[in-house]
C-alpha cells in the first residue's frame, strides 16, 4: 500500500528544498526525494559552497603571500591541501545538517533513493539502504537538477580527466592544468588552481571566455585574468586526450584555420557547460515531454504535459542558477496552493566568484542591440573610487546601461571587488522600474565600493563627480 502525499518533491537541491519548505509552510504535506544521500543537491554537494570554500581559502593564501606591500610580513607561508579540503567539507556538512534542520522544523518528510515517476501521479522509490518504496502524490515537482555535459572523445575519470566535481578534490596541486571551457564553472575552479600554484590553460571555443557577459565585461574580465597568470586559447576545440608516460596530451584544432597542435598537462578540467538530470526518472511513455535540447517542457506557471507534474531549476529552460531554482521553488508551492507564484525572468543577477568578481543583471548591450533599443551608458571605474584604491582593489568598472527615451535601468554589469555583493542595490532598483537619475539621487555611504554605481549612474548623463 502506498503513501499519500500533498506534493512530492524530487531533489533536494536549491529549487527543490526551498519548494518542499515553502509547501510545508502553507500546510500542504510534503515528501522529498533524493538519491544523493545528503540534500543540498549539486550546488551545496559538489558545487557553488564548495567551490565558493575553495576560492575563499586560495584568496587568503594569496593576500597572506602579497601582504607586504601593506606592511604585512608572513615568512613561510605554505598550503597544507588536505587541511583546506577538510575545511570545504565542514562547511558543505555544516550547510546540509541546516537543511535537515529545516525540514524537521516545518515536518517536510525525506526519503534518500532514485525515483522513477509512474502513471496516476505514483513514484517508485528505490532506496538507497536496499529495497523499493511506492508512493503517491497529488502533485509531483521535478527538481533534479544537472549535470556535467559529456565532450564526444574524452571520457571522464575524475582523476586526471576530471569534471567539476573532481577539480574540487584533487589529491594534489598540479603542475599546470587545462580547462576546456571558457565559462564561469572553469574560471572559478581555474583561478583556485592558478592561486595555489598551477600552471593553468583555459581553451574556449569561442572567440571570447564568459560568452554570456556583456562584450565588454568579457574582454576587460580576461585582460584581469591574464595578469594574474592565466592563460587563454580561444577559438578552439579540443578534439582529444591522449594519456602518456610524462602525463596528458591535449589535441587542439583552431576553429578558423583547422590548424592542429598539442599541449602537455597535468590534469585536464571538462567544464564545457551543463544538461537537464532527467535520466531514468520517467518513461517516453508517460507523456512527460523534453525539447531538443532535453529540457522539459513547460507552460508558464512550470505545469508539464502530465496533470499535477510540475518542473524547476535547471531541467527546465532559463539560467542553471541556484537562485533562480529556487525563486522557481517558491512559485511553484505557491502556485499548488493557488496562490500567484511569480518569478520577474528580467531581474535575475548572475556571478562569477572570482577575485575580482563579476556580476550582471538585465541586458547587455549585445543584446539591447540585438532588440533595436537605444540606450545610454554610464562608467566609472574602481581606480578612482577612494576605498578600492586603499584596498588595492582598482581593477574594472561599473557600468550602467538605460533607457535613451525613459532613463531606466536596463541592465548593470560590474566587474570588481564585491561585484557580486554590489549587484544586489541594483537588481532591487530595477525590479521597482528605477532610472539612472534615481540611482544618482540615492546617498551612499563613504568611503564604500558601492558608491561606484552612483558614479556610473551620475556617468549616464555625464555628471561623474570623481573622474
Amino acid at each position: 500500500m502506498s503513501e499519500n502525499y500533498d506534493l512530492a518533491v524530487i531533489g533536494s537541491g536549491p529549487g527543490g528544498y526551498v519548494c518542499a519548505i515553502r509547501a510545508a509552510q502553507l500546510g500542504l504535506n510534503v515528501i522529498c526525494i533524493d538519491k544523493r544521500g545528503a540534500h543540498g543537491g549539486t550546488c551545496l554537494n559538489v558545487g557553488c559552497i564548495p567551490s565558493k570554500a575553495l576560492l575563499h581559502a586560495s584568496e587568503v593564501y594569496n593576500e597572506t603571500i602579497s601582504s607586504s606591500s601593506m606592511g604585512i610580513n608572513v615568512e613561510n607561508v605554505s598550503i597544507n591541501l588536505q587541511e583546506m579540503m577538510n575545511y570545504k567539507d565542514e562547511g558543505i556538512n555544516g550547510n546540509v545538517k541546516g537543511i535537515d534542520f529545516l525540514f524537521k522544523k516545518n515536518k517536510v518528510n525525506s526519503v534518500y533513493g532514485a525515483a522513477k515517476i509512474l502513471p496516476n501521479n505514483q513514484i517508485n522509490i528505490e532506496l538507497n539502504d536496499g529495497g523499493e518504496k511506492l508512493i503517491q502524490a497529488t502533485n509531483i515537482v521535478i527538481a533534479t537538477g544537472s549535470v556535467s555535459a559529456p565532450l564526444s572523445g574524452i571520457e571522464i575519470d575524475e582523476k586526471d580527466i576530471v569534471s567539476s566535481t573532481g577539480a574540487l578534490s584533487l589529491e594534489s596541486i598540479p603542475e599546470k592544468l587545462v580547462i576546456v571551457g571558457g565559462g564561469y564553472i572553469g574560471l572559478e575552479l581555474g583561478s583556485v588552481w592558478s592561486r595555489l600554484g598551477s600552471k593553468v590553460t583555459v581553451i574556449e571555443y569561442l572567440d571570447k571566455i564568459a560568452p554570456g557577459l556583456d562584450g565588454e565585461l568579457s574582454s576587460e574580465f580576461q585582460k584581469i585574468l591574464k595578469k594574474q597568470g592565466l592563460e587563454f586559447i580561444t577559438g578552439t576545440k579540443v578534439s582529444g586526450v591522449d594519456k602518456n608516460a610524462k602525463g596528458l596530451s591535449v589535441n587542439l584544432e583552431n576553429v578558423s584555420s583547422g590548424e592542429l597542435s598539442t599541449m602537455e598537462t597535468s590534469i585536464v578540467l571538462v567544464s564545457t557547460g551543463r544538461i537537464p538530470n532527467t535520466n531514468g526518472l520517467f518513461d517516453n511513455s508517460l507523456g512527460i515531454q523534453l525539447n531538443e535540447k532535453g529540457f522539459i517542457k513547460t507552460d508558464s506557471n512550470y505545469r508539464t504535459d502530465v496533470k499535477g507534474v510540475w518542473a524547476i531549476g535547471d531541467v527546465i529552460e532559463g539560467p542553471m542558477l541556484a537562485h533562480k531554482a529556487e525563486e522557481e521553488g517558491v512559485a511553484v508551492a505557491e502556485l499548488i496552493k493557488g496562490k500567484p507564484g511569480h518569478v520577474n525572468y528580467n531581474i535575475i543577477p548572475s556571478v562569477v566568484y572570482t577575485n575580482p568578481e563579476v556580476a550582471s543583471v538585465g541586458l547587455t548591450e549585445e543584446q539591447l542591440t540585438e532588440k533595436g533599443l537605444s540606450y545610454k551608458i554610464g562608467k566609472f571605474p574602481f581606480m578612482a573610487n577612494g576605498r578600492a584604491k586603499v584596498n588595492k582593489a582598482t581593477d574594472g568598472f561599473v557600468k550602467i546601461l538605460s533607457s535613451e527615451e525613459t532613463d531606466q535601468i536596463l541592465g548593470v554589469h560590474i566587474i570588481g571587488s564585491q561585484a557580486g555583493t554590489m549587484i544586489a542595490e541594483v537588481a532591487v532598483a530595477m525590479e521597482f522600474e528605477a532610472t539612472a537619475e534615481d540611482l544618482a539621487h540615492i546617498c551612499h555611504a563613504h568611503p564604500t565600493l558601492s558608491e561606484a554605481i552612483k558614479e556610473a549612474a551620475l556617468a549616464s548623463d555625464n555628471r561623474a563627480l570623481h573622474m
